[in-house]
């Protein structure tokens, strides 16, 4: 009986101790499944992939230091070279809303579309990318829904979450429905509730970062990084200028063009660069048998490059307002009997790049407008990713009309301007001392 009783009150110890033993194996368990076996990142960017410049540059920053690379967003252009050469990279196109959202009122269009936009990232993030990736990294704006999707996924999946603040959202939306409407006063709570806590944040300016820890009280890991255009990005040379038109040749049909610029002829000459025989005397040498390199033309128009989303917080009335003050001032002087050759003016091409909702407003009104102009014309033009900074490098000034939303965040078009060497005429902005 004593011997019996020994063992009753060993099974009361032990069996307790068991079951505790097999829920901790059990937790165990599912958490090592849960880690990765690869270093992997999810890159999340709710808008055109290949007009994302600072996340292509993390997707390729982590997949070349061996990560398992997702990046997540909507198709259209086309990701830079750099980046889908990398074996390491995993291109998830999101689904686009339904054009006739767009038709709708606007608080049910913006629920539908959340609505649309949440079942698509869930699934991307839980069902197409089927394990966990250990790091999330997501551009904000927009906010909602993904700030309160990523935080969800990171809880379930065990990922850590790394916020990218290029702006604030609500900030934008003020702009369309004004800073007391509800919609953004709501927009706000939530960025500020999903916002606040994350593993990182990583910040475009001093100013922001000091902002939202000030105000919005931040935890985690915290980094400001500025915006630097890539290696590649440079002046260009005229081989290069002739080698961009002759491939942009054919998307320069438009009739306001025809008799503006120089006439062309492909592949000796440009739009924009010529070549020319050599001297007499060395057209028998073989040496000298090939025509000579291209060369800018001398009655090239100047080349003004804006790049623009088209959104109201870019004001492109200045622009039309300078153009038809520059056009006023360069028929006053080039058709003066007074003027020297050194004062006349030439003719500009002002090209603006880049898609988005006000566009189609904007050129049909400079299509009324150069219909009167000699010496101006303004032409929307949609160039591949590897194309953008060859325009760049081959302009002759930038135009940057972004009036910050939240005057807290930097302008990527001004970097790459100066990256490929180009002087930049912008909107007084009070953090592009940061870029010195």
């Amino acid at each position: 009986m004593s011997a019996h009783k020994e063992w009753s009150s060993f099974d009361l110890i032990l069996t307790p101790a068991f079951i505790v033993f097999v829920v901790i194996s059990v937790k165990i368990s599912r958490y090592l499944k849960r880690l990765p076996k690869r270093r992997s990142v999810a890159i999340l960017v709710l808008g055109d992939v290949g007009r994302s410049p600072r996340m292509m540059y993390h997707a390729e920053s982590f997949a070349k230091l061996g990560f398992r690379t997702y990046l997540i967003g909507y198709k259209g252009s086309k990701p830079v070279p750099s980046l889908i050469s990398l074996p390491n990279v995993h291109l998830h196109y999101l689904p686009e809303p339904p054009t006739f959202f767009g038709k709708v009122a606007f608080g049910l269009s913006a629920f539908v579309k959340i609505a649309y936009q949440t079942f698509s990232i869930l699934y991307t993030l839980t069902i197409s990318i089927t394990y966990p990736p250990e790091f999330i990294v997501v551009q904000n704006p927009p906010s909602i829904p993904t700030l309160a999707l990523v935080w969800l996924v990171g809880w379930v999946r065990a990922s850590k979450v790394i916020i990218d603040w290029h702006n604030l959202g609500h900030s934008i939306l003020a702009l369309k429905l004004g800073r007391v409407h509800p919609f953004v006063m709501i927009a706000k709570r939530f960025e500020e509730i999903f916002g606040r806590s994350a593993y990182a944040h990583l910040f475009v300016t001093q100013a922001m970062r000091d902002y939202l820890v000030d105000d919005w009280k931040l935890t985690g890991k915290m980094a400001v990084l500025y915006d630097r255009p890539p290696s590649h990005f440079h002046r260009c040379l005229p081989p290069e200028v002739h080698e961009l038109f002759v491939r942009l040749g054919p998307s320069l049909k438009d009739p306001a063009l025809t008799d503006f610029l120089p006439k062309p002829n492909v592949p000796y000459s440009t739009e924009f660069t010529m070549t020319s025989w050599p001297s007499s005397e060395f057209r028998n040498s073989l040496q000298y048998s090939q025509i000579n390199m291209p060369k800018l033309r001398e009655d090239r128009a100047a080349l003004l490059v804006s790049s623009t989303s088209w959104t109201p917080d870019e004001d492109f009335d200045i622009l039309l307002e300078a153009l038809a003050l520059y056009e006023e001032r360069a028929r006053a002087v080039n058709n003066s009997r007074q003027s020297s050759p050194m004062e006349k003016l030439p003719k500009i091409w002002m090209v603006i790049t880049g898609k988005g909702p006000l566009q189609t407003t904007y050129m049909s009104r400079v299509a009324k407008l150069q219909e009167q102009w000699a010496f101006v014309r303004c032409s929307g033009l949609w160039l591949e990713a590897e194309d953008y900074p060859l325009l760049l490098g081959s302009a002759d000034l930038g135009i940057c009309l972004h009036a910050s939303s939240s005057a807290l965040d930097l302008p990527m078009k001004v970097v790459d301007m100066f990256g490929c060497g180009l002087p930049v005429c912008a909107l007084d902005f009070k953090w592009y001392v940061t870029l010195w």
